[in-house]
């Protein structure tokens, strides 16, 4: 008869050979002791709100899908947004992040805000010690990313750069990397994304600043080359062009026109580990053709 076995550390697994050895499996006593059962992740999240936002349609679905991993707290910009929020979702809701992480029932920190405010919500987050997972992208430009990278320390952290659970791209990297195309000797993509260039929302000005770290080059071009590198590796050396081409754009309901400084036009040439060649050009404000499409050569 087919017998299927958990094993959740050494002692049961060594208690489990025994019995299995003996001949005898106790019907009514547990094959693992109850007491190593792990408790599911208490996550408590900094950004959501009662009225939407990205917490809400993203990160709240999966809470609720996955096992093991559940909300636990949040936090908010103001007492009255707690308030809502937390009746909204049945959690706890704080006004601030030393009382998010100081919840014993919050095992991760997540940060699901836009990104000028990430660093005054994380290095708090990362004094306390706990893990913490911040939205893609990270900072508003490096000083601030290396920052947190030094804040951190030893506590456990991770970046939304969620492409990489892709199950089509996870396919892709396991093709090159068994051989399907022999050895990889360039890699090319070409990439468009609607904004930056065509009208755009109030509520996403933001994105049209460059010295907000919320443009075309952090979010959907950093997105594409992680996916991209996940594939095919990652650059050794790389050289690369920006441009701005559209100075300003209309807003989407008056037409009226803002001034855009972030970059429109990206193009990267460079070499990958075993000497094989990439290049990527991103495009904004632009629909024709493919979103986005990777051509690899090889042998």
């Amino acid at each position: 008869m087919p017998v299927l076995l958990l094993v959740l550390d050494r002692e049961d697994g060594q208690r489990v050979l025994d019995l299995l050895a003996a001949g005898r499996l106790p019907a009514d006593k547990p094959l693992v002791d109850a007491r190593h059962l792990r408790k599911p992740i208490g996550v408590g999240i900094i950004g959501l709100s009662a009225t939407g936002g990205w917490a809400a349609a993203a990160h709240l679905p999966a809470l609720r899908t996955v096992d093991g991993i559940e909300l636990r707290a949040l936090a908010a910009s103001s007492e009255a947004s707690a308030r809502a929020a937390g009746a909204a979702y049945g959690v706890p809701a704080y006004t601030s992040v030393e009382q998010l992480a100081g919840d014993e029932n919050v095992d991760l920190v997540v940060v699901a805000v836009k990104v000028p405010q990430h660093r005054e919500l994380l290095l708090p987050a990362l004094k306390a010690g706990v893990p913490v997972l911040c939205e893609w992208p990270l900072a508003v430009d490096l000083r601030e990313a290396e920052e947190m990278e030094r804040a951190a320390g030893t506590t456990r952290t991770f970046v939304g750069l969620q492409g990489r659970s892709s199950p089509a791209f996870r396919w892709l990297a396991d093709l090159v990397s068994e051989g399907f195309v022999g050895e990889v000797l360039s890699a090319t993509v070409v990439a468009s994304s609607t904004e930056w260039g065509t009208p755009v929302s109030p509520n996403r000005v933001y994105t049209l600043d460059r010295k907000l770290g919320a443009t075309m080059l952090t979010i959907a071009f950093g997105h594409a080359i992680d996916l991209v590198s996940m594939v095919v590796g990652e650059l050794q050396e790389v050289v690369a062009t920006t441009a701005t081409r559209r100075r300003q754009v209309p807003l989407g309901r008056t037409g009226q026109i803002v001034p855009m400084t972030a970059e429109d036009q990206i193009a990267i040439s460079g070499t990958m580990a075993g000497g094989a060649s990439l290049s990527v050009h991103h495009r904004g404000g632009a629909a024709s053709d493919a979103g986005f499409s990777l051509i690899i050569d090889g042998t």
